[in-house]
């Protein structure tokens, strides 16, 4: 059988060269991913930001059609951090999460004014800053994250680098880990997609959208890519084990949802 560069690479090579590979490509976003004046007013955030919430609990509310089967009414007083598009569905709650986290180029890329437009704390890739004009006030301006497609880590301090792990929902298991969270609870995470085709391919939606809660989350004319359910995985197991080692814990409370990482519960009795 035929063997991979992998394979025949001795461990300490093979993970010596991955490491210098995503190094050189993140060289463009340096230095400016440290010492521009807004990802500098970003850091300064972050550290205000650490272990803020030590010892509570949060929830993370990812965007599967199980959320119209879900109570979202019992999270009203509860820390909750929202991802992408979650914000279509804040004028039926009456209420908006605590936080919202968007790192796709994409989505930030065709909702930056809905985003701009949203008074809560917001967390955004660094990488899509143009998408945002240069004279915003610094109280609308959001938080930037320096996110990276490459080198798989689980970040317990999110004011460096921020591995993506193929969803938002690993970097907002990151962002809720920096807070101090001790209990992190995921809904909506149904991990099962009707479309299919190679990971990571940008498509164009046409029609109504039934992978998320709402048919116009990526509805008609949207341009997204495919999940990577894969990669995604590795940094859920990541995320379980920095938690599990911490003395903290993520549960996993989204109905009928096909992710496996992590430990179940049952949404009601959580309340």
């Amino acid at each position: 059988m035929k063997q991979t560069l992998k394979q025949i690479t001795p461990p300490f090579l093979w993970n010596f060269a991955r490491a210098a590979n995503d190094s050189l490509r993140r060289l463009p976003e340096l230095p400016s991913a440290y010492l521009h004046p807004w990802r500098r007013e970003s850091i300064r955030r972050l550290a205000a930001l650490k272990d803020i919430h030590k010892g509570k609990r949060a929830f993370v509310i990812a965007n599967g059609p199980s959320l119209k089967q879900t109570d979202m009414s019992r999270l009203r007083n509860e820390f909750t951090f929202g991802m992408n598009r979650i914000y279509l569905m804040f004028p039926e709650l009456g209420f908006s999460t605590t936080y919202l986290t968007v790192v796709n180029d994409l989505v930030i890329e065709q909702t930056a004014s809905d985003l701009a437009a949203l008074s809560l704390p917001k967390f955004i890739a660094w990488r899509s800053r143009c998408h945002f004009p240069s004279n915003l006030p610094t109280t609308n301006l959001p938080t930037f994250l320096y996110t990276s497609y490459t080198g798989p880590r689980f970040s317990t301090d999110v004011r460096g680098r921020v591995w993506e792990g193929a969803t938002v929902t690993n970097v907002t298991l990151q962002l809720a880990f920096h807070m101090g969270f001790r209990q992190v609870i995921l809904i909506g995470l149904d991990h099962n997609y009707t479309a299919a085709g190679k990971p990571n391919t940008t498509v164009t939606s046409q029609g109504d959208d039934p992978n998320h809660f709402s048919p116009a989350y990526f509805g008609k004319g949207f341009r997204w890519q495919l999940p990577d359910l894969e990669t995604s995985e590795i940094g859920y197991a990541m995320a379980r084990d920095a938690y599990r080692e911490a003395g903290r814990e993520v549960l996993d409370a989204t109905l009928g949802g096909k992710l496996t990482i992590f430990p179940k519960v049952d949404y009601n009795s959580l309340f």
